[in-house]
């Protein structure tokens, strides 16, 4: 395998057959699981082949391949799924369009519409031509690849990678990521968009990748505390800014600046087009339903909602955020989000309805339905229900897989929550909300943790070294909880929230978590 990359590499064919052939039908029952249409898992599979040997070159180890190949495919099946109703906008058309509107009758904007029209046209002049007549009917005339296939007698696989390979040139001549960003930014005047993204890590990427755009942190946690379908009534807001600081030591000042980001928000008729960057775990699940949610009671008019929602990249192995790629690896996004429609906001808002719903019910009918147009929001929200009181032993996910962890001799804070934010990469788990659930573990009278080599637990407003450095090891009870001998819920009856769904203090939860059906089931009273 080794060989036949590095002659890939070099670009010899038959070194390309021979990987496709070692790996096209693994290739094709991975795109048959996802998608189940058989026609469209060979087109996808065409398309992973395409952008493999375009990155081959990118991959350290040989032996990698079949791994990194693997997702590749994935990203590919979840783009075509992204963009089933993605419409493309012929450039003649889009010119026809800005003609017959009021803008018209702005003899300035015409002009520089026209320009833009020219420079894009004389940037596919260096193109091969086998490559600049493909992309001149497909961008500029609007013809479909299949009625491009019946006139040059060129099959549709071959088309699109004429495409993807004209795509990779004009990068190096036009300032954008890819055509069709260009062909947006001809349409949108390249003003009046929004980029919103759920941490400032992937907003330093994208501001720095060179996309056009404003770039708004959506800095909640939906994911701890109490929420509510209403996040913007005050009560509601107080009660939430109230427990945050108590167990995450974050004031109610700094985390009342929601307001400020809400206000933004509601003033989204500014923008001519909003791009949701999110990601498939529960943190971005829960922030993108709640911000769907919002979307789906306004008149969105002229505004165009747009969606990137990912949870691989090729050149990224164990994949967990945006913030993970550089700024080059952000752009080569660009263009790759798709246009919302009524259906999948809808269902976005579904998502939100059902996770602040005090009333388990809900949950458990949302677990029923189709959830397939948002493609993670399934194993999210199933992910989101783990958290409760389990079956067997009263733990959550969190406490389950911490205590095991430490049974297995991880047993420092910092290792600790990597290990633990590894295997339940789907919840999005960041530290503040970790070290609120260790805390929860080592309080007594019912500690499951002992920490030695602090005073006390910290509150994280300042930096503690000591904690670093500190040792966890099992109490009595955590052995004895681990082995399913005690009820840890039983014992503590604290409040808790999970969602909307609020335990109160004194109360033993009357639902819980069954691991080997993955259901929640009710306890007997």
């Amino acid at each position: 395998m080794k060989t036949w990359i590095e002659g890939a590499i070099r670009g010899e064919a038959e070194a390309y057959e021979q990987l496709m052939k070692q790996f096209r039908g693994m290739a094709l029952a991975v795109a048959y699981h996802k998608l189940e249409d058989a026609f469209w898992a060979e087109d996808v599979v065409q398309e992973a082949f395409t952008e493999a040997f375009a990155n081959l070159s990118k991959l350290e180890k040989p032996e990698a391949f079949p791994g990194w190949f693997k997702v590749i495919v994935e990203r590919q099946c979840y783009r075509w799924l992204r963009r089933r109703q993605h419409a493309t906008y012929p450039v003649q058309e889009i010119q026809d369009t800005a003609e017959a509107s009021d803008e018209a009758h702005n003899p300035e904007q015409l002009v520089l519409q026209k320009e833009v029209h020219r420079i894009l046209r004389d940037s596919i002049t260096g193109l091969p031509s086998s490559m600049r007549h493909v992309v001149d009917m497909f961008y500029f005339q609007g013809y479909s690849l299949k009625e491009i296939s019946d006139f040059l007698s060129v099959s549709i696989p071959a088309l699109k990678k004429r495409l993807y390979d004209a795509r990779a040139k004009l990068r190096q001549t036009i300032p954008v990521a890819d055509v069709i960003s260009v062909f947006r930014e001809l349409h949108e005047g390249g003003k009046g968009m929004l980029h919103i993204t759920n941490g400032d890590h992937a907003a330093d990427r994208l501001r720095q990748s060179g996309i056009e755009g404003e770039v708004l942190v959506w800095r909640e946690l939906y994911t701890f505390g109490p929420v509510a379908r209403d996040m913007g009534n005050e009560m509601e807001r107080s009660k939430r800014a109230a427990y945050l600081e108590h167990q995450l030591g974050i004031p109610q000042t700094e985390y009342l600046q929601i307001v400020e980001l809400e206000r933004k928000l509601h003033a989204f008729h500014e923008y001519k087009e909003i791009v949701l960057w999110f990601e498939y775990d529960l943190y971005d699940q829960a922030m993108l339903s709640y911000l769907l949610h919002y979307f789906k009671g306004q008149s969105l008019g002229d505004t165009k909602l747009n969606l990137l929602c990912i949870d691989a990249y090729p050149e990224i192995e164990h994949f967990r955020g945006l913030g993970q790629l550089t700024p080059g690896q952000i752009g080569r996004l660009s263009g790759t989000w798709h246009m919302l429609g009524t259906g999948e906001i809808q269902a976005g808002s579904k998502f939100w309805e059902a996770y602040t719903s005090p009333d388990i019910r809900d949950h458990m009918d949302y677990l029923k339905q189709d959830t397939s147009i948002h493609p993670f929001a399934h194993a999210a929200f199933e992910a989101h229900l783990s958290r409760m009181p389990s079956l067997s032993n009263g733990l959550g996910v969190i406490e389950q897989t911490t205590l095991e962890a430490v049974r297995q001799g991880v047993e420092n804070p910092y290792p600790l929550f990597k290990h633990v934010g590894d295997r339940l990469h789907v919840l999005g788990m960041g530290d503040l909300e970790y070290w609120a659930h260790l805390r929860r573990m080592t309080k007594e009278p019912h500690a499951l943790l002992h920490i030695s080599g602090v005073d006390t637990f910290p509150d994280f407003t300042q930096h503690d070294e000591k904690f670093r450095y500190s040792v966890l090891s099992l109490t009595e009870l955590g052995n004895q909880v681990l082995a399913g001998e005690v009820d840890w819920a039983e014992l503590t009856r604290e409040e808790s929230w999970i969602g909307g769904l609020w335990n109160e203090t004194g109360k033993k939860p009357l639902w819980r978590w069954d691991t080997s059906t993955g259901f929640p089931v009710k306890m007997e009273s």
